[in-house]
């Protein structure tokens, strides 16, 4: 799952960006009264009372049968039941006991109703979801998606609303005791189906794409011009790098992986239109000038491979998967197994893995015949349009057409409602009018004006494939269900956004690959790349999308290897459709190949390993040229000498590696930020770690100048001297004057918050909710992908939500482990209990079949129906 800089806080914290001074209101002052006044028992006590019971018997409406909640040590709850319906109706009533604040969080966050929570400083996160209409395209999805996810999802909400029928705010959370011992007087809403629907639009804006890239091609070109942008932006290394699906090419619209050249063996018809060889065409003559920025939030990815029986000590096919994505508390993942205690065609539900509290379903995990995981497809599924507007029409091909308006009102918390007016083009919601982050219409004007006379206004609307309705939540349930690789494939034709890449096996042995989602086709006068101008309509999508037989897919390679790691799908050359240019640069995926090729019989264990591994792609490239400075001896020096024998790797206990880091920090800002505008710095991550491993050779690259010294000019070697005292100095600052006693690890800390309570701004509070402190290894473009930003800091941003392996010779070995836990609650014993284990690198037994789960059970609660007279 891969999905701009405000991206890399988490799933929902990408629209969620209240300013840190403005979060101290009044519920937080009440609950430092509290504290003084009350003391730290009666904290403890309001703390702990939203604890679920996880033991004896409870009563749920609307089940059929009695449904077993089985718990191990780690609180990891395995449901047994007689249907599929009273499995979801528990799931529901399980998600709500562990993780209903977050749930709640969620449907507000998806709803543009964050305000009536956290007052005004909510409300611009709030005009930007209504403007793109999330929520109303999930209820226009209800409307589509098969009868039986429908039950499940009515069935799901049942069970939400049923601890909720029996649970006062402060049985629920702390968060409510919190919020309305500031006067909020808020209860919370019965959860319904489409509150489920409108959680995936949040993960689909989460790997949306290319958005943010667009306009900082615009912004970086503004600044230093087309040709000297083209350098900073590398098309990928196809040659180096290789893509997921390296053979194949589609013939009559279905992508064969056997074919080795495209086209039609049908004459009468060609395999695509002429409009649609166009954009490739202009797209491959135009790559030098049109340069591609991969910026969507460094980290934002994923790793998936699979090995077959071939490559594996079981004879059985192994799966991997670690989706990256945000550091939050709780984490996006809660694990859970629904089972049929008999599987049939009545009962036919037998998983077990990760699950979205708010969603019923497995997302990623395995049933009992075939495995699956996760990595985000990345192509480009979003356009930017600068529109002509005038009053209240737009103007399209040589005439005025009338805007499409609507009104919604805003409820604050503690203040004035807000009236918002959104108004949309063809091409989608002018979201120019109400979010800074992408309101560039000053900055592309100057495109626009080249394109056609100047209107009276500005404005920049959104095309977005995920703005469409679509049927998602039946592919979840589908893949829950599936047994090989054809009902595989069926399930996730509808998984439309986010785009993935989904690795496969199963239990015959089989191993695969299929890309999925709504990727649309451009017309000639739109490669997707930069903004386009609105009032053109050869600058329109076609409405059509590359069809889903076209995508790339393998079944048993011939390598018996499948590796998706954020890299270009399938290379350019026979293949007709653009799927898009932002892709990761391969070092992931090609240093996890090539390590998987270097074993035969791969172990559990050993691909577990393999997910920690932390060798810097970029440190074999750049410490010969650190090395090759001289430095006076003494105290520049010393810190250069820790690179003289060091491996490469990123352990947390690294001193090298932390003065690594800090060079490479130090060297970015002192190349780029005299010419760049602040917004496109660079974050040291897998772009720019290809942008300078060019650069090395060119020792007398403007780059190199500083512009703010004048009458000198600065070349490579200047630069790397001054990145490398400047290092020196700033960990003698940060960490001791003793270059032995600097750690990777004192600097690349992960700390969990909690939002919004976690970044409240006061002590007490951030205290109870927030964890922290874990020093950790890895990095950026890493296998072990740690994401930092070079432009803030060291501190962890993105990390791997999840990891997780799965051995189809005998599921109960299987291993996994959370970033964080089980629970939502901060005074629950699994809250953070897996991060521990996350962070040294431990994973924890997957038990799959009946006997193994009972043997590791700690708690077994009974959820039983209603009597009829009750």
């Amino acid at each position: 799952m891969t999905e701009d800089t405000t991206a890399t806080r988490g799933p929902w914290a990408s629209f969620l960006a209240l300013p840190r001074a403005a979060r101290v209101t009044s519920y937080v002052a009440v609950v430092v009264v509290l504290a003084l006044v009350a003391g730290l028992a009666t904290v403890v006590v309001l703390a702990r009372r939203p604890l679920p019971q996880t033991s004896g018997e409870l009563s749920l409406p609307g089940l059929e049968a009695e449904v077993e909640v089985v718990r191990d040590e780690h609180g990891v709850p395995q449901l047994y039941g007689d249907s599929l319906l009273d499995l979801v109706r528990a799931q529901g009533y399980v998600h709500a006991q562990e993780r209903f604040f977050q749930m709640d969080v969620r449907r507000h966050a998806t709803a543009g109703r964050l305000a009536e929570l956290f007052g005004k400083d909510a409300v611009e996160s709030d005009a930007y979801v209504r403007t793109m209409g999330w929520r109303r395209v999930a209820q226009r999805e209800l409307a589509l998606i098969e009868p039986a996810t429908r039950a499940a999802l009515e069935a799901y909400a049942g069970g939400v609303n049923a601890f909720l029928a029996e649970s006062s705010p402060t049985e629920i959370a702390l968060e409510y005791t919190v919020l309305n011992a500031g006067g909020l007087d808020y209860h919370p809403e019965d959860w319904t189906a489409v509150d489920s629907l409108a959680w995936l639009k949040a993960m689909a804006w989460d790997l949306r794409g290319n958005m943010a890239e667009e306009i900082d091609r615009v912004l970086v070109a503004g600044s230093v011009g087309e040709e000297r942008a083209a350098e900073l932006y590398p098309a990928y290394p196809y040659d180096e790098h290789a893509p997921v699906v390296d053979r194949g090419a589609v013939v009559d619209g279905v992508f064969e992986q056997d074919a080795t050249t495209g086209g039609t063996r049908d004459p009468r018809r060609p395999a695509f239109t002429a409009d649609q060889q166009a954009p490739l065409a202009r797209l491959r003559a135009g790559l030098a000038r049109m340069p591609s920025w991969l910026g969507r939030g460094e980290g934002l990815g994923s790793n998936a491979w699979v090995v077959d029986g071939a490559h594996s000590a079981t004879g059985e096919p192994l799966l991997a998967n670690d989706p990256h994505l945000g550091v939050d508390l709780p984490g996006v993942w809660m694990q859970t197994g629904l089972h049929c205690r008999r599987v049939s065609p009545e009962c036919p539900l037998d998983v077990a893995g990760f699950t979205f509290a708010g969603v019923p379903g497995v997302v990623i995990g395995h049933n009992a015949d075939i495995a699956w995981g996760f990595a985000n497809l990345g192509p480009d599924v979003t356009d930017l349009f600068v529109e002509r507007v005038r009053g209240d029409t737009w103007h399209y091909d040589g005439r005025e057409r009338p805007l499409h308006v609507r009104t919604e009102t805003i409820e604050v918390a503690g203040d004035e409602d807000v009236e918002l007016t959104v108004r949309a083009t063809d091409h989608g919601p002018l979201v120019s009018d109400v979010d800074d982050v992408v309101d560039v219409v000053g900055q592309v004007a100057d495109l626009a004006r080249r394109q056609g006379p100047a209107p009276d206004e500005y404005a920049v609307a959104l095309s977005w494939t995920a703005l469409q309705p679509g049927t998602a939540a039946d592919a979840i349930l589908a893949l829950n269900l599936a047994t090989d690789w054809d009902s595989f494939r069926a399930a996730v034709a509808g998984f439309a956004a986010p785009a993935q890449s989904i690795v496969y096996a199963d239990r015959e042995g089989h191993i695969g690959y299929q890309a999925s989602g709504l990727v649309p086709i451009r017309r000639s006068g739109n490669d997707g790349r930069v903004p386009s101008a609105g009032w053109l309509p050869e600058n329109d999508w076609t409405g059509e999308v590359v069809p889903y037989e076209g995508l790339p897919r393998a079944l048993d390679p011939e390598g018996g290897v499948i590796v998706a790691a954020n890299q270009a799908v399938i290379g350019e050359d026979d293949y007709p459709y653009f799927l898009g240019d932002d892709w990761d640069q391969g070092y992931r995926s090609e240093r996890i190949g090539r390590l998987l090729d270097q074993e035969r019989e791969l172990s559990v264990d050993e691909m577990a390993a393999l997910q920690l591994d932390d060798r810097n792609p970029l440190a074999p490239v750049l410490t010969p040229y650190l090395l090759g400075v001289r430095l006076r001896p003494g105290y520049a020096d010393d810190g250069q000498r820790l690179l003289d024998d060091w491996d490469f790797r990123q352990q947390a206990d690294s001193a090298a590696a932390a003065y690594f880091n800090v060079v490479w920090r130090e060297l970015l800002e002192r190349t780029f930020h005299d010419e760049l505008p602040e917004e496109s710095w660079p974050d040291g991550g897998n772009r720019w770690m290809s942008v300078v491993t060019r650069l090395l050779e060119e020792p007398g690259s403007p780059w190199w100048d500083d512009l703010a010294t004048q009458d000198v000019v600065e070349t490579r070697d200047d630069i790397l001297r001054a990145a490398l005292v400047g290092a020196r100095d700033e960990l003698t600052a940060l960490i001791s004057p003793t270059p032995r006693e600097w750690t990777w690890g004192d600097l690349h800390e992960l700390d969990l918050r909690s939002l919004p309570l976690g970044e409240s701004g006061i002590w007490p509070v951030e205290r109870l909710v927030d964890r922290g402190g874990w020093e950790v290894g890895g990095g950026a473009a890493t296998v072990d992908a740690t994401g930092w930003d070079a432009r803030e800091g060291y501190e962890v941003t993105t990390a791997a939500s999840m990891r997780m392996v799965v051995s189809l010779g005998d599921l109960d070995a299987s291993r996994w482990v959370s970033l964080t836990g089980v629970s939502g609650h901060p005074f629950s014993g699994h809250y953070s209990d897996q991060t521990d284990l996350w962070a040294a690198g431990e994973t924890l037994p997957w038990r799959f079949s009946r006997d193994a789960v009972v043997a590791d059970a700690i708690d077994t609660l009974t959820l039983v129906p209603v009597p009829e007279d009750g």
